[in-house]
């Protein structure tokens, strides 16, 4: 009887606890909701004090997101008194994402074990060493930032002496804090780290010695290039040594260029002896490129670009460096077959080109350069014309090249800019490449050109032209047109901020009083990505004291919420045929209620290419508005067709953008969603220009990134069989189909 009642108090304390495990669906919809809005009140404050530890969980995680410093009290209140290891490893995670060194105080109890945390979990321990590093990143004039950047090594050198097995989370986030604390000389302490037999935390020790630009592990990450079985410890360790510059390490480089089996340490190493630009490394690079080329050839294709396109960019690069101003035939001779079939569409071969031939006759575009009709052969046209900025020629014949190369740039921009938005759209779009390539010659009348770019009526074209001008002394003229250009982007933008952001930081930059106008505008606006901006401006010292700007802070702590909360798709604007959709909030209670009831495992995305499918196992209980974004969107087609507009090999493939420059988007910005899953191999996340301004680009991780970890939303993973396929996806390919299966 007695083990009959045994068996039923422990199936109801089973019950129990999954019951209080889950969390209700109007209360996740409510925490949804204060997400989005970027809203924390007394309502999230109250969940953080909840008897349902899920539901205190999760209210923490939507404290970080919201980013607003007023919870820090009520985080910290649940370190202290919460018996939850899962919580209290979340209100550290949501103290870091918040990154305000008002909350370096309870960190800092963490690792001195004192006020209460004597005896916490390992799991709160590396979560505390991850907001470590945020906190001292955002904050590095702060005193508490060093005691932070102390702490992260006190926290590594104690986890390397520990008799036991390591606590291997919190040497692996350690190990990123140190990114992004920068202390003082952290490299021995990471070096540390090389001889362990976990090949995650090697690579993690390498990837942030990388990072550090460190020069104390040459011999190590030598050693670790020529032996270790992990590619992605050997891809690492070719980093370490391209950023120290060892020169020593070009024969072991070489090897790995040339003859590693993993194409993610063969691209490494080529990046490293570009890097290190010795001579020696030229004839097996061009062998390399040679025997990439014909591969290319052999399986090249219409509309079928081969893998090796990959490769061979890195090649392009790398010999660009090492035989700069040479006039190599034998490279020359490689880039000019390449062009053959490519015709001027994959930009760096041609850069590579100018740049091993300087300006010499005949080394420069050549007679088999083709007339441009689409944006990628302009663009690579006006990347290569400004090139020739870079050299300083001896001959006369050289100089006359050099004088020309200008003007040729300015004709294109004239047709680019010019009054009929219709005329040759492809041109259009690489006027933002033309305008930087031609800043580069730095002529005259570059301001004037600049300055009639601030009133064209392509957004990207304006963005570029205020980025550019911030470059340039402060002027009246260059001052009024910024202003101008900034009110035409506030009426006249509905469907991107890019550039009224790139006109505020122009203004910003150069004359932080007359900007003041402009940033009280912005402050103002509905956009939320835009008003977050103007307010981090605010915290300059050059306001300190200014009556008008402590009125704005003011205004905005009093409307933090109410500008983009009170509008609804139906909502209008006087005098606005339409309204934008930018940093607004515009999921409905079913929306919310859609995206909270989904759970992880139960939908996905399959993506059809020219190379073959791969899924994204999407994670809607980490990500649920961006999840549910995203199946939106493919399931309105709009993901089919669009060109793969960025790949860097053992980094990222990039997709999303309907314009193709990487600048495009869906007409909305949704909200960030960080969490704890890591960019492993095989991490989605929404691509950014600064928090919340996701919209429809994303991004596959070919290997591990750590420092991105908690910074990009991430919302779903490919397995190692799709991620072949994503391995062989290069520039220029196209997503076919995308179709969601589950709901």
């Amino acid at each position: 009887m007695q083990n009959a009642m045994k068996k039923i108090f422990i199936l109801l304390a089973f019950l129990t606890a999954s019951i209080s495990a889950q969390i209700p669906t109007a209360t996740h919809i409510a925490i949804l909701k204060a997400e989005d809005a970027r809203r924390y009140d007394k309502t999230l404050e109250d969940l953080l004090k909840s008897s349902n530890v899920a539901v205190r969980n999760r209210a923490a995680l939507a404290a970080g997101r919201i980013g607003d410093e007023r919870a820090i009290p009520a985080l910290e209140d649940v370190l202290r008194n919460t018996k939850s290891e899962a919580v209290w490893a979340m209100a550290a995670f949501a103290i870091g994402e918040i990154e305000s060194v008002k909350g370096a105080g309870v960190i800092l109890d963490v690792f001195k074990a004192e006020n209460g945390f004597s005896g916490r979990s390992s799991q709160l321990l590396s979560r505390a060493v991850e907001a470590a590093g945020k906190i001292a990143g955002a904050n590095q004039n702060d005193p508490k930032s060093k005691e932070l950047g102390d702490w992260i090594i006190i926290v590594l050198n104690t986890e390397h002496s520990r008799g036991k097995p390591p606590l291997k989370d919190v040497i692996r986030l350690g190990l990123t804090a140190i990114i992004r604390a920068r202390p003082a000389t952290p490299e021995e302490t990471v070096r540390k780290f090389l001889g362990y037999a976990d090949p995650e935390i090697v690579s993690d020790a390498l990837n942030t010695l990388a990072r550090l630009r460190a020069k104390n592990a040459n011999r190590d990450a030598r050693d670790l290039l020529a032996t270790h079985a992990d590619a992605i410890v050997r891809a690492n360790a070719a980093r370490v040594l391209g950023a120290a510059d060892d020169k020593e390490a070009v024969d072991v480089l070489i090897k790995a260029a040339t003859a590693d089996s993993d194409p993610r340490v063969r691209v490494s190493a080529i990046r490293a002896l570009a890097a290190i630009r010795v001579a020696k490394s030229a004839d097996q690079l061009l062998a390399r490129g040679e025997a990439l080329l014909d591969a290319y050839k052999k399986n090249f294709k219409p509309n079928f670009v081969p893998v090796e396109q990959n490769e061979f960019i890195e090649i392009s690069n790398a010999l660009g460096q090492v035989l700069a101003k040479t006039g190599n035939a034998r490279a020359i001779a490689l880039f000019r077959d390449f062009a053959k079939i490519d015709q001027f569409r994959t930009t760096e071969p041609y850069i590579a080109r100018v740049k091993i031939g300087g300006i010499r006759p005949g080394a420069g575009l050549g007679d088999d350069a083709p007339v441009p009709t689409t944006y990628r052969q302009y663009s690579t046209l006006v990347q290569v014309i400004g090139e020739f900025a870079a050299y300083e020629p001896e001959s006369e014949e050289g100089k006359k090249i050099k004088d020309e190369a200008p003007e040729q740039v300015r004709k294109l921009l004239q047709a680019f800019l010019a009054d009929d938005p219709k005329l040759e759209p492809e041109a259009i779009m690489a006027a933002p490449d033309a305008l930087r390539a031609f800043a580069r010659f730095k002529t005259d009348d570059l301001g004037e050109i600049l300055r009639s770019a601030l009133l064209n009526g392509d957004v990207q074209i304006r963005a570029t032209a205020a980025e550019l001008i911030s470059e340039l002394p402060s002027s009246q003229e260059n001052l009024d047109e910024l202003i101008f250009s900034f009110d035409i982007a506030f009426r006249r933008d509905t469907t991107s901020n890019d550039a009224s952001i790139a006109t505020l930081e122009a203004l910003f930059k150069l004359d932080k009083q007359k900007a003041l106008s402009r940033i009280a505008v912005a402050i103002g606006m509905l956009d939320q990505v835009v008003r977050m901006r103007a307010r981090k401006m605010l915290d300059d010292e050059a306001y300190n004291g200014v009556e008008r700007a402590t009125e704005l802070l003011r205004y905005f702590n009093e409307n933090r919420y109410d500008r983009v909360s009170r509008f609804t798709r139906k909502g209008t604007l006087p005098g606005k045929v339409e309204i934008s959709k930018l940093g607004l909030l515009w999921n409905t209670d079913a929306d919310y209620r859609r995206a909270a009831l989904r759970k992880n495992g139960t939908v996905s995305a399959i993506f059809t290419t020219a190379k073959g499918t791969f899924t994204i196992d999407l994670l809607p209980e980490d990500a649920p508005l961006t999840v549910d974004n995203i199946i939106k969107l493919a399931r309105s087609g709009y993901f089919n067709g669009l060109e793969v507009h960025r790949v860097v090999p053992n980094f990222v493939m990039q997709d999303g953008d309907p314009r193709g420059d990487g600048n495009g988007g869906p007409g909305w910005s949704i909200r960030c969603e960080v969490n704890m899953v890591p960019y492993e191999r095989g991490a989605v996340g929404m691509a950014l220009s600064g928090k919340d301004t996701g919209g429809s680009q994303w991004f596959v991780t070919h290997s591990p990134q750590p420092h991105l970890d908690g910074g990009y939303t991430v919302f779903g993973k490919v397995n190692e069989t799709g991620m072949k396929v994503v391995d062989n996806i290069v520039r220029g390919d196209k997503i076919l189909t995308v179709r969601i299966i589950g709901r």
